[in-house]
């Protein structure tokens, strides 16, 4: 595994079609159970103008803000540059490079939906963070619900 060489830190990229729902939420709940100990990412095959709403309100109920996270366009730099790369329904969009981990994770599109079926979701990614973690051998950081 490559790492950060500067802090020897892995690396993690999250995406997703618009980066404005799951991949905004993982990279979310990887920076705050991570404790800085992840280098963590997150783009889009083709980024929505803003996050989600209902996805930033699921996230604030669970003290991780995503108000200020913007939406960026996936580029090849940023899979190469990373140890982890795990999409989220974005098909084929993604470079492969030899040497990094892919994981694709299959989870319901929160685009259109509101806080009430937002929240599994929130849920869901967040136990596949922490099993992201531990196969990453880094022990969740507290304080997070």
């Amino acid at each position: 595994m490559t790492t950060d060489t500067a802090t020897n830190r892995p690396s993690v990229l999250f995406v997703c079609v618009h980066n404005a729902g799951r991949s905004q939420m993982a990279a979310g709940w990887l920076e705050a159970l991570g404790g800085g100990r992840v280098e963590v990412r997150s783009a889009g095959s083709a980024p929505a103008d803003t996050v989600n709403p209902a996805a930033v309100e699921a996230m604030a109920e669970v003290g991780i803000d995503l108000a200020a996270a913007t939406p960026k366009v996936l580029t090849t730099e940023a899979v190469q540059a990373s140890d982890v790369v795990i999409t989220m329904g974005c098909g084929d969009a993604c470079p492969i490079f030899p040497g990094t981990r892919y994981e694709d994770w299959v989870l319901e599109d929160p685009a259109g939906k509101g806080v009430d079926s937002v929240r599994p979701i929130r849920d869901e990614i967040r136990a596949r963070v922490l099993a992201l973690l531990d196969s990453l051998g880094i022990e969740p950081a507290g304080g997070t619900r």
